[in-house]
């Protein structure tokens, strides 16, 4: 009953307790760098016990800063809303316009119209679409629209397969019963005539099924298991998809905005280093590499490697035909594409294509040619987009034809969808991360964990990026991608520096590693919706995702040391990380 009792009250023993058993440490050692450590040891373990809200942990370095003199308050303030925030709050406006008028679903059953419904083929229309709309929406949407899309089309693979099992056994049992008195009355004219046979006996004849009962529960059982394991691996084929696309692109999930704001932070002179293309130059071809290597392993797993029989090839049976009935009456059901959805689609194209084309790298963007001394931002641009949705009607304008009570079309969005759809928590994680970045800086313990770590210059580099991968993608199984990437890349970022290697040789694939969290049910919401979608088993992601971290941690140390070393040039210790201005 105690234990229980203390289990049930656990949050509240380590919010009290931790701060009075880590208090040795600023009182032993009187400097800014064991205050500054004192704060991040705190945050670090609130964040990974989840004893408070992530985002009212990020808030801490707003009262211990100022109070223990390591930073002054209006200078931490500033931390909480930078050019990331509003890249971060671009991007989801986007986002939300989008799931609004139902554009994502669109896309996504048009899709798998194309791809069909074989099992080999289908699995791997629902990874693309995942994979492509978690670049632009949040993962945990893309797998909770994915999911049931999914189990709608298994449900009725399963069901047409039952009753043309049903109808192949009754035409047997009729064929049967019907031999059985060919074969009496063939006997009895043999017994009467006592003449030889001089044709072939019923019992020559062979049979696609020998209708019994037992056999008929056998072919039931045997179709209900690989049904249950086509809906494990389809479930699991969407969550981790979904985790694999929101990587490819800067505004897919938070680690990836969290890189570029730390590199922003601790490098101010890195000339944009990190921007949308580059990103998108890197991070998609991985993405593309990894969903292949996923597919292939899922494909192992759950559905066998007989591509004759899992691509199905020949025309299409009864059952593809009446599941891909389900897909397409889900089509008609949106009906004809609306003003709305014409007008987001180009304003969401339109920011892609600014996005792209701001800081190309090998030509001038239009940002440079425009605005010159960087001056406009891949932010600048996502609020400029994101804001004519609250401008463009949703209804084409027309003189007239409104009723007697004349009213305006309304916008493609308002502020109560925004309100109730925007994840306010993210933008205060997000300043808690730099702010603890900006006071690693100013109180000299960024550069006390630099010294402290150049041993490491002495292991190759490629050796100490999938060490560190590895350790990055085991943490974050059991804490948040986002509180993973905000206490490991300010340190990161000083280990680099003190053994001269490029930042982003480190950064860059930990910070994608942090998305790798393929092993547990509550490491990221996707899982957590496919486990309870899929009638999974721990064990079951637990061996199909060992596999996926080591498959990823691979192919992103691949791309770094591969387009990556030439897009960044990462051979050489770059100019922009060889001074920090630091305040002991």
């Amino acid at each position: 009953m105690i234990n229980l009792w203390l289990w049930y009250h656990r949050n509240y023993f380590i919010i009290f307790l931790t701060p009075i058993i880590l208090l040795p440490l600023p009182i032993v050692l009187p400097s800014p760098e064991a205050r500054c450590g004192y704060a991040i040891i705190l945050m670090a373990l609130y964040w990974c016990t989840e004893c408070m809200p992530l985002a009212v942990t990020a808030l801490l370095p707003v009262i211990l800063f100022p109070m223990m003199g390591i930073m002054k308050a209006d200078k931490v303030h500033i931390e909480y809303l930078k050019d990331s925030n509003m890249l971060f709050i671009g991007g989801l406006l986007v986002a939300i316009a989008v799931e609004h008028w139902n554009l994502h679903k669109r896309i996504a059953l048009r899709v798998l119209l194309l791809v069909g419904v074989r099992p080999s083929l289908l699995m791997m229309g629902f990874m693309v679409v995942s994979a492509f709309l978690s670049m632009w929406i949040s993962n945990t949407a893309t797998t909770a629209m994915m999911l049931p899309i999914a189990n709608a089309v298994l449900q009725q693979l399963r069901d047409t397969e039952a009753r043309a099992d049903t109808r192949d056994f009754e035409a047997a049992a009729a064929d049967n019963h019907g031999f059985e008195l060919e074969n009496r009355e063939t006997k009895h004219e043999l017994t009467e005539e006592k003449q030889p046979k001089t044709k072939a006996q019923p019992e020559e004849r062979v049979y696609e099924h020998q209708w019994t009962p037992e056999s008929q529960e056998l072919r039931r059982r045997a179709t209900e298991a690989k049904y249950d394991l086509l809906t494990k691996g389809m479930s699991l084929s969407v969550c981790y998809s979904a985790s694999i696309g929101g990587t490819a692109t800067l505004t897919g999930t938070t680690p990836n905005l969290i890189l570029k704001g730390q590199i922003d932070q601790l490098f101010p002179d890195n000339g944009g280093v990190i921007n949308f293309a580059s990103w998108f130059g890197f991070a998609f071809p991985n993405m593309v590499l990894m969903l292949i290597l996923t597919w292939f392993w899922l494909q192992i797993i759950f559905l066998g490697f007989n591509f004759k029989h899992t691509f199905g090839c020949g025309g299409k049976s009864e059952r593809d035909r009446e599941a891909y009935a389900v897909m397409r009456e889900e089509y008609r059901k949106l009906g004809r594409m609306k003003f709305a959805e014409i007008a987001v689609l180009i304003i969401f194209a339109l920011l892609v294509g600014l996005w792209f084309t701001r800081e190309p790298g090998f030509i001038p963007g239009w940002a440079t040619v425009l605005f010159p001394d960087g001056f406009v931002s891949d932010g600048t641009t996502a609020i400029f987009m994101s804001m004519l949705f609250f401008v463009v009607p949703s209804r084409m304008p027309r003189f007239g034809g409104y009723g007697k009570k004349v009213k305006y079309p309304k916008p493609l969005l308002n502020w109560q969808v925004v309100h109730e759809r925007m994840p306010w928590n993210i933008i205060l994680l997000l300043g808690g991360g730099f702010a603890l970045a900006k006071g690693s800086e100013e109180s000299g313990l960024s550069v006390w964990l630099g010294e402290m770590l150049a041993p490491l210059e002495k292991i190759p580099p490629f050796a100490i990026s999938i060490l560190l991968s590895m350790l990055v993608a085991t943490f974050t199984e059991c804490s948040s991608n986002t509180a993973t990437t905000t206490l490991f890349l300010p340190i990161l970022g000083s280990m680099a520096q003190a053994i001269r290697i490029h930042p982003l040789y480190v950064m860059l694939p930990c910070t994608i590693a942090a998305s790798l969290a393929f092993m547990l049910p509550v490491a990221t919401p996707p899982n957590a919706i496919a486990f309870s979608f899929g009638n999974l088993k721990v064990i079951d992601m637990v061996r199909t995702g060992f596999m996926l971290n080591i498959i990823g941690i691979l192919t992103i140390n691949l791309g770094i040391n591969t387009w990556g070393y030439a897009m960044f040039d990462m051979g050489n210790f770059p100019d922009w990380a060889n001074t920090t201005s630091t305040k002991p």
